[in-house]
């Protein structure tokens, strides 16, 4: 059975993409830590990141550093975190979050009820900040 990831990536559920390549995708969580909160996941479905083989880990790394430079210019974060951990979906992911405190960074203080209008105004601004550092992969 697909991960919701997956699903997401496929078309099966919504996404807030921000990001589209032939090797991975990048959209926004639904239950954000802070706004602009974003995973970068691979379009192939491998469990544990230490399975990743390296030139998609590559990849994934490289793209996860172009988003988390659009975030410091989209929502000027005091700095862009970065979360591999793997445990709520069996797919390798990335969180990227733009961070005021430490406690931006604890999954344990997500809203899963956050304003869907917030949640697409998030979107925008890390698109057009994607848009306006010349990357073509901004998927609106």
């Amino acid at each position: 059975m697909p991960s919701v990831f997956s699903r997401i990536i496929g078309g099966e559920l919504p996404g807030r993409f921000v990001w589209r390549d032939d090797l991975c995708a990048a959209f926004l969580t639904i239950a954000p830590t802070a706004p602009g909160h974003t995973l970068v996941v691979p379009r192939e479905e491998i469990d544990h990141w230490i399975d990743l083989p390296a030139d998609l880990a590559a990849h994934l790394w490289a793209v996860s550093q172009l988003i988390g430079r659009a975030q410091q210019e989209a929502f000027s974060p005091r700095k862009v975190g970065l979360l591999v951990v793997g445990e709520e979906v069996p797919h390798a992911h990335i969180h990227l979050i733009p961070f005021r405190s430490l406690a931006d960074m604890d999954l344990a203080n997500a809203d899963p009820a956050t304003d869907p209008a917030r949640l697409d105004d998030a979107a925008e601004r890390l698109r057009d900040a994607l848009r306006a550092a010349g990357h073509p992969e901004v998927d609106a």
